[in-house]
């Protein structure tokens, strides 16, 4: 399957994706219209992808660009981040980035009110 992008990502993706078990059967994938800002590009093509993992019932919605192509990719990367958010919990790469920043502005808080 070809996403449009570079083949270092795609095969990042895939492996991503056989380390979590997500297989492409188990996703059911529709292709529905965009909304917002973007008139008759959007309005004439469905570049919005909807994609769904039957085994869990994990469902994302993905109109970041105007191509489909990347969209299917950039859907399926969300879908890896949400699996992996609840099998890993806080151990997630997500989860530690996000506390990794919460740590970062605490510091600079306790400096600032400090100095």
């Amino acid at each position: 399957m070809d996403f449009g992008v570079t083949p270092k990502k795609q095969a990042q993706l895939e492996a991503r994706m056989a380390a979590l078990g997500l297989r492409e059967a188990d996703l059911q994938e529709k292709f529905i219209h965009s909304s917002g800002p973007g008139g008759q590009r959007v309005n004439k093509a469905a570049s919005c992808v909807y994609l769904k993992h039957l085994p869990t019932g994990l469902e994302v919605k993905m109109q970041q660009e105007r191509r489909q192509r990347l969209n299917r990719y950039y859907a399926r990367k969300r879908m890896c981040e949400l699996l992996e958010e609840r099998t890993l919990g806080p151990q997630s790469p997500a989860a530690q980035k996000t506390d990794k920043i919460r740590k970062q502005k605490q510091r600079r808080r306790r400096r600032s009110s400090s100095a």
